[in-house]
């Protein structure tokens, strides 16, 4: 195998997906996961494997298809998933973008779509961008076995996981399993992307505004058992359900994080870290006897954690915990089937911060059966709760979520460009509900987020807990006004 088998690459804008938020640096710029991952189990078979994350280097498109030319892989493999839902889709102007003139300078390169958007959409990614195949699913048996079949100058592509064209028709072939047991997978190839470069999340670091870097990502899990109806995460994985690491094997790769690179802030990238009060306390006790100074941060569910949880994660290093309170309507969560009671939430969040845990809470404008009233409410809680963070976002259709489908068969508008998926990007639209346009509802949105960050409440909170340099950088970022193509206020 002389030459590289495959390049994994990361497409990202941070301009264009993030407006002028993205100048301001706000938003973390997280290492590539699954082309990480991935990567890694290649190259435990004997590929001879590379990553571009033209996001972290800030290549042009132009620039990302030179790169990727220069190496000459015998496929370039453009990875569209991101660590959280909202992340995928929205990269997709950017991964047709690279195939188009990554094709243009050199049709000999074989191109794959993979991650979660072509996994919810194969057959239109197919169809629509510049490439040979796409992947559903994971990935591990479907790349595999692709390459063999290059390497052996196979046309039989009937693999498990692969779309691809023949004489003019889309050919599919099922999904494989998916992968068992993942401490038999090797640590992700950290050592193929420049660590140095990526940097946490701006409230992440409120503690020590000025030194987001190094950072890194860590999975202890993979899928989600909810079936909450606007999320998509399971469309990589094509059922709801979830799969374990070891204790051991999680360690093992905080130790290699912590001593390779000097890394303290990570991110556990989870869907859903807080789920089994036995393995979590295990967990982190083993991970509190490393003695690392960490600074963590993780997803947990307001029906799932438990105080001895909180506790046992705090002593580790998580100090922030993210919770999907999404909306203050009983009326609206339940329609979401978020399955959990909102006259709970209170108590979470005052055993959360009775342990010293700081809290990113997000909130969702925008369900089906939001109106200006429901939404009201969410506001309200949103400023009862005074979080330290608060993710602030619009409901949006994502591909492989049951909005999505829902919004076809209701026939409700849906963005015209991939990129329009950003919650951030001047062109986002977000859906409709039962009672308000698109329009209104990112109206709405834009106002809740000024009115939560502009508080007194909470920029006295933040400068109590976190000091001036916070406080400012708080204040800068309220600042910034979004501009918005479809901002409509009735």
């Amino acid at each position: 195998m002389g030459k590289t088998d495959i390049v994994f690459i990361k497409p990202g804008s941070q301009k264009q997906l993030y407006g002028k938020l993205g100048a301001f640096e706000l938003t973390a710029v997280e290492p590539p996961f699954w082309a990480a991952l991935l990567g890694g189990y290649l190259r435990s078979l004997g590929y001879a494997v590379e990553i571009c994350d033209a996001e972290v280097e800030n290549w042009s498109y132009e620039e990302t298809a030179e790169k990727i030319k220069e190496v000459a892989p015998r496929i370039a493999a453009i990875v569209v998933s991101g660590t959280n839902p909202s992340a995928s889709t929205m990269n997709m102007t950017g991964a047709g973008r690279i195939a188009f003139h990554l094709r243009d300078l050199d049709p000999d390169i074989k191109i794959i779509m993979a991650g979660l958007h072509p996994s919810a959409l194969p057959e239109r990614t197919l169809m629509e961008e510049e490439t040979d195949f796409v992947c559903q699913g994971e990935g591990f048996y479907t790349l595999r076995k692709l390459l063999e079949a290059l390497e052996n100058k196979s046309d039989d592509y009937r693999i498990e996981g692969l779309w691809y064209k023949k004489n003019g028709c889309i050919q599919s072939n099922p999904r494989p399993s998916l992968w068992k047991n993942l401490d038999d997978l090797p640590m992700p190839a950290w050592d193929l992307l420049p660590m140095e470069k990526y940097r946490a999340h701006n409230w992440h670091c409120f503690n020590d505004i000025e030194h987001r870097h190094p950072y890194g990502i860590l999975y202890t899990t993979l899928g989600c058992p909810f079936h909450c109806n606007f999320c998509c995460i399971n469309a990589l994985f094509g059922k709801n359900t979830i799969r374990f690491r070891s204790t051991e094997r999680v360690v093992e790769e905080i130790d290699f994080l912590v001593k390779r690179y000097g890394i303290r802030n990570i991110k556990i990238i989870d869907e859903m870290f807080a789920f089994n009060e036995t393995r979590v306390v295990s967990l982190c006790d083993a991970i509190s006897e490393r003695g690392y100074d960490l600074n963590m941060w993780a997803y947990a569910r307001v029906d799932t954690v438990s105080e001895r949880m909180v506790h046992k994660m705090k002593e580790a290093g998580v100090n922030w915990l993210a919770y999907g309170f999404e909306s203050g309507s009983k009326r609206v969560i339940e329609e979401a089937r978020k399955g959990y009671k909102i006259e709970t939430v209170q108590k979470i969040v005052d055993m959360t911060y009775r342990v010293g845990m700081y809290i990113c809470a997000n909130f969702i404008f925008g369900l089906p059966e939001d109106d200006f009233d429901s939404m009201n409410e969410t506001l309200k809680l949103m400023l009862d709760i005074n979080a330290e963070w608060a993710n602030i976002y619009c409901a949006m259709a994502y591909p492989g979520s049951e909005l999505y489908h829902l919004a076809l068969a209701e026939q409700w508008p849906l963005p015209d460009s991939w990129a329009a998926f950003s919650q951030y990007a001047y062109e986002t639209l977000p859906l409709p509900t039962k009672y308000l346009q698109p329009g209104e509802v990112l109206s709405f949105r834009d106002y809740a987020f000024h009115t939560y960050y502009e508080s007194p409440r909470y920029l006295h909170k933040i400068r109590h807990l976190f000091g001036l340099d916070t406080l400012h950088h708080i204040k800068e970022m309220s600042r910034h006004r979004l501009e918005r193509k479809h901002v409509q206020i009735s």
